[in-house]
């Protein structure tokens, strides 16, 4: 069984924690990644093909050139605002292209996939915490699009025995501990990164959004997950696909929710300095809770999180911010 993993999107965030994570395994992460949103200093573990989804030419050299038997699918478009301004890019990239992606593995003889999904298929949460039999009722189209992938992935899996693991993250958090890969993204829209720019003097005030909603101190609960815990998540899907593993969906995440003012104190506990803040309305389409029951993956991929406590999310985080190359 070849040890070459194809990685598209392994230029961004998560895709290279990922990719440092399947090189300390013993395996060669190929990023296949367009570098829209992505970063090429990021990609420093194996090859770099620059190429997007679409380009099926490139895929099957990919695989051809180094025996690729399986791959892990990130690269997608994740803005919920601009996915609701826009909601054709979101299907046009996140559905048709990642499917054409998927067919062209297939066509490969590609066997295992790995995607990378989201809590948002589930909507707004209907218990404290969202087991993977919640029900999948978006409330945007991103995590709309993202469903709808998953259900051609079923079907594709159903008609071409391509098995594969759908992988639905929380909120992803925190940065390589070592400091050479983190969050660097053009259009910042999470919690931790804008709060450590504010605290650095590197951005603007933490707008705080919602402070009347039915929780400990009135701002909104999720469930943060450190990304080299994700990381892991994912090379013990791929590792179990590749023993024999049948298709299956994951969350991903801590099974404990915290406030967005917890978030901030521990903060400022941790960096020893304030988190400039301020407090606004609430934003449509913002659930009160996010909170994975995350019994399945840590009883079925052995999997369990070491990295998520809330001081090292920020330490880590403060770190890249910091420090960041690119």
């Amino acid at each position: 069984m070849s040890k070459a993993v194809l990685v598209a999107g392994g230029a961004g965030y998560i895709g290279a924690q990922t990719c440092k994570v399947l090189h300390q395994s013993g395996y060669i992460p190929v990023t296949l990644d367009s570098l829209v949103t992505g970063h090429e200093g990021a990609v420093k573990w194996g090859p770099l093909i620059r190429a997007d989804l679409r380009d099926r030419e490139a895929i099957l050299k990919a695989i051809e050139t180094y025996g690729i038997t399986s791959a892990i699918h990130f690269a997608a478009f994740s803005l919920v605002g601009e996915s609701t301004r826009d909601p054709a890019k979101y299907y046009d990239n996140n559905v048709a292209a990642a499917t054409a992606f998927t067919s062209a593995l297939i066509e490969g003889g590609v066997k295992a996939m790995v995607f990378s999904s989201t809590a948002a298929t589930y909507g707004t949460p209907q218990s404290d915490l969202i087991p993977e039999t919640h029900p999948t009722l978006p409330i945007n189209p991103y995590g709309a699009s993202k469903l709808a992938f998953e259900q051609a992935l079923y079907w594709m899996g159903q008609a071409h025995g391509l098995k594969h693991t759908i992988l639905r993250y929380f909120n992803a958090a925190g940065a390589d501990p070592d400091g050479e890969i983190g969050e660097s993204h053009l259009c910042e829209t999470h919690l931790i990164p804008l709060m450590c720019q504010a605290a650095l003097g590197k951005g603007k005030p933490l707008t705080v959004f919602g402070t009347d909603y039915d929780t400990r101190d009135g701002t909104p609960v999720r469930d943060y997950i450190h990304v080299v815990d994700l990381a892991t998540a994912h090379v013990a899907a791929i590792e179990r696909l590749l023993n024999g593993g049948d298709s299956q969906i994951f969350n991903v995440g801590t099974g404990e929710g915290l406030t967005v003012l917890e978030v901030i104190k521990m903060a400022e506990k941790v960096l020893g300095i304030p988190v400039p803040h301020s407090f606004g309305p609430r934003r449509e389409g913002d659930p009160q809770a996010l909170v994975a029951d995350v019994a399945k993956i840590k009883s079925m991929l052995d999997w369990q999180p070491k990295y998520s406590d809330l001081e090292t999310l920020i330490r880590t985080a403060a770190h890249w911010q910091k420090t960041r190359p690119y």
